[in-house]
């Protein structure tokens, strides 16, 4: 019996004993105000919904707390309860293949009527498949159990005199504030796990070595010198500004300023596909298109150079991954952020400056250059520093199409390495968390984290400084 429980799909149990005792509790609670709501004789303060909600909160609450708390800790308590009914001969194992084992015997317990030929491992799985078993059996009751009694109690408190709308709105305004608190527990914790592993990092490595150090060989755990990275971020990030700044604020300019109704309604929405279309397909882009074309320019013209005698050496590497490459293809991706943004903030300047440059005799180009940009500068500068934000973030675009070598070159065909390349790289393979290797990826993380949240905090900066207010 305990081992046919251990195969149950307890996601589907629980959400379908959720979904019952929602529905009682909604269906009982309306049921009984309604017995007194339509007496003539009897003033009441909520109407049946309302009592019927306060039924289904109290009844569809403690199931989520019981679903939750069996999604986070079903899979450690049987891990942790095995371990403790193992023999003393598994006490030789170390940390690591002790988990291995039980990973492997967690996913063996998922196939049911399994049988590896191994009597010790076939014992210890079928445990394990008990105690899952008796885990799903007590999450199931209790799942039932106390739902249950708590929807009795809320059935109890149901009266004519009771304010069931209040107690609902008061759940609604907490169940908010709940996901309000999720978002910032998680940013929190995102943040904390970069900060400690980052701490384990730099009390292996110092500080000034990682920010100031110009070689990095973090494959070797030899060299962990991070400003090529930095370089090749901030190069990136650079070309990526020059094709998007441009050509996203003149877009936004024709868009808000002379693009008519029609011509609006097709040309934005086709711009901003652009950032609708998945990261890895602009890599495949820089890959296949952008970089060859690159890499024939660069031939072309180095071998005039040298023809004319102007160039002794080749001038431009020609490398089949480069920075210029990359750096053109994220700006592509990043003109709907610049554009959009801009387009906004231009439209969003009142008329009446526009009026009023008109009436003073400026065409319409010296009303949009005099008196529409400068009003929405602010807005501008901050659509531009976030989309430089988004730009050194980016990931599968540099991976596939800027390289892997960590050099500092001012040559933009030369293929160059970012924080988030070596990121990736890093926490790919079999190199354990304890590593200065794999440390090395959290500290890159928490420099990128602190680059981008600077750039955030000075585009707010400058929209709270330079802000005009128009009446």
């Amino acid at each position: 019996m305990l081992s046919q429980l251990g195969h149950l799909p307890m996601d589907f149990l629980l959400v379908s004993a959720m979904i019952v005792l929602a529905s009682a509790g909604f269906i009982a609670g309306r049921l009984k105000a309604e017995s007194f709501a339509f007496s003539p004789d009897v003033r009441v303060h909520s109407r049946p919904n309302s009592h019927g909600f306060f039924v289904l909160m109290w009844a569809l609450g403690p199931a989520l707390l019981v679903a939750l708390g069996y999604a986070i800790l079903s899979g450690p308590l049987s891990r942790a309860w095995l371990q403790g009914e193992l023999p003393s001969g598994f006490s030789s194992l170390r940390p690591g293949e002790m988990s291995n084992y039980l990973d492997a015997v967690a996913r063996a317990g998922r196939l049911e009527g399994f049988a590896s030929g191994e009597r010790v491992f076939d014992t210890v799985t079928a445990r394990y498949v008990q105690i899952r078993g008796e885990m799903n059996l007590a999450a199931l009751a209790l799942a039932v159990l106390l739902p249950a009694a708590c929807l009795a109690w809320a059935h109890r408190r149901i009266g004519p005199d009771f304010r069931a709308r209040v107690h609902v709105e008061s759940g609604i305004e907490w169940f908010l504030f709940l996901c309000a608190a999720v978002a910032i527990a998680t940013t929190v914790g995102i943040v904390a796990s970069l900060v400690f592993e980052s701490l384990r990092f730099f009390a292996a490595v110092p500080v000034q070595e990682f920010l100031l150090g110009r070689e990095w060989n973090a494959q070797t755990s030899a060299e962990f010198g991070a400003l090529p990275l930095f370089f090749g971020t901030f190069m990136i990030a650079f070309f990526a500004m020059l094709v998007a700044a441009p050509v996203g604020l003149y877009a936004a300019i024709y868009l808000s300023e002379y693009a008519g109704r029609q011509v609006r309604a097709v040309v934005k929405p086709v711009m901003e596909v652009l950032a609708g279309i998945p990261t890895v397909v602009y890599g495949f882009f820089a890959l296949l298109v952008v970089a060859p074309l690159i890499r024939a320019a660069a031939v072309q013209v180095n071998g005039t150079l040298i023809q004319l005698g102007w160039a002794s050496e080749p001038v431009f590497a020609a490398q089949p991954t480069s920075a210029l490459a990359a750096g053109v293809v994220m700006g592509i991706m990043v003109i709907p952020f610049v554009s959009s943004l801009s387009d906004d903030v231009i439209r969003a300047v009142p008329q009446a400056l526009r009026d009023g440059a008109y009436a003073v005799g400026a065409t319409k180009s010296e009303a949009v250059r005099q008196v529409v940009l400068p009003a929405a500068l602010p807005g501008i500068i901050a659509a531009l520093l976030l989309a430089v934000s988004r730009a050194i973030g980016e990931t599968m675009i540099v991976v596939m199409a800027a390289g892997h070598r960590a050099q500092i070159s001012l040559d933009p065909t030369q293929d160059l390495t970012t924080i988030t390349v070596q990121i990736v790289a890093l926490l790919t393979g079999e190199s354990g968390f304890d590593s200065p290797k794999t440390l090395s990826a959290f500290a890159l993380g928490l420099a990128l984290f602190a680059f981008t949240l600077v750039f955030n905090l000075v585009a707010l900066g400058v929209v709270q400084r330079f802000r005009q207010k128009y009446e």
